[in-house]
């Protein structure tokens, strides 16, 4: 809608403005991303120094998409509130290190002729891994490398860019039952880390529940499918789903076979030859293109091995001037491990203070 420039005062059309916006965007987040994006929006509410450099980029966004996120502001917003208000007044923070340019890879296209040879192989080598079993007490123990974008837009210009975090270390101990927990995860959220878990955690991302499901991909991806709503793609949000599962806990042996075969019933899911993790692991990648963002989630496995590595986000299209090629997203398990006590490091005959 144009205005006339000399009839300031002329009231709103509402109704016009409404007709010509786009429709709002549907505030579901996928669980991974939520859980990631209220752990950072902590230090956000919290960090002395709010403003990024370049001079140009507004303050950051702490995660994207979702995907890690392009998240509706009315849900983000919410999503702070609940943080600001589980947090310390006297925690001790520091300033989250400066955003610098994402990178941009050459795109691959990715293939479906060999998703079912590659989840036969990504199965059978999870189910022959033997995965230690956390006991009574004890703690699952997980350190990875991440990167996640904070892209930016200049109301004025039109001009945007696509910022990330640099890489940076992440340590998380999880109960079994998910109640309780602890995230160190240094410029990013308060100096020495924050208490995790709560009375109601997300059951699919605890390791209680995951040992209790059967090993049927069938009912797996039923459950998967039981998890989506609103307007984004089922497809996308079924995959979102076990990659979440995935991504940051220690999954049974034969359980982990099984969610990778459900993955692979997924319509849109291909294979691309060569993905790097945030550690620069080349291996091969699981994928899917979302639709709706143009974002491209890849989970990487060792060549050889068939272990999972990390993943990696990708746009494939531009959407919201995040280019094509641009890397939006990066992670890279580090060691996964069980320990006896929460804060523990593996090999440590005692926990830290």
């Amino acid at each position: 809608m144009i205005r006339n420039p000399r009839r300031r005062n002329e009231p709103l059309d509402h109704a016009e403005l409404a007709r010509l916006l786009p429709a709002p965007a549907d505030p579901r987040l996928a669980a991974d991303r939520r859980r990631l994006l209220e752990e950072h929006l902590m230090n956000e509410i919290h960090r002395s120094d709010p403003t990024p450099t370049p001079a140009s980029a507004p303050a950051r966004r702490p995660l994207r998409r979702a995907a890690l996120i392009a998240a509706p502001v009315a849900a983000a917003a919410a999503l702070a509130v609940v943080v600001s208000l589980g947090a310390s007044p006297d925690t001790a923070t520091v300033a989250a290190p400066r955003p610098v340019k994402a990178p941009v890879v050459q795109i691959e296209e990715g293939s479906a002729v060999k998703v079912t040879s590659t989840v036969r192989e990504l199965a059978a080598a999870a189910t022959a891994n033997t995965a230690p079993r956390p006991g009574p007490g004890q703690y699952i123990y997980i350190k990875s490398r991440v990167s996640f974008m904070a892209s930016s837009f200049n109301g004025d210009t039109g001009e945007s860019a696509t910022w990330v975090q640099p890489l940076h270390d992440r340590e998380v101990w999880k109960s079994p039952d998910g109640t309780k927990g602890w995230l160190d995860e240094p410029g990013y959220q308060a100096k020495g880390g924050i208490a995790l878990g709560s009375g109601d955690p997300l059951k699919q991302l605890t390791y209680t529940w995951l040992a209790a499901q059967p090993a049927d991909p069938d009912a797996l991806l039923k459950f998967a499918y039981s998890t989506a709503g609103g307007t984004r793609d089922r497809d996308q949000q079924a995959f979102n789903e076990i990659g979440s599962i995935i991504r940051e806990q220690l999954v049974p042996s034969g359980l982990a076979g099984a969610l990778y075969e459900a993955a692979g019933k997924i319509p849109g899911v291909v294979v691309v030859e060569h993905a790097q993790d945030a550690s620069d692991r080349d291996g091969i990648a699981l994928a899917r293109l979302d639709p709706q963002t143009g974002e491209r989630s890849e989970w990487i496995f060792d060549r050889e091995s068939h272990q999972y590595l990390g993943s990696r986000g990708v746009q494939i299209r531009e959407v919201n001037g995040v280019k094509p090629g641009t890397v939006v997203e990066r992670t890279a398990i580090v060691t996964r491990a069980v320990v006896d006590a929460n804060k523990q490091h593996p090999g440590a005959d005692r926990a830290k203070a």
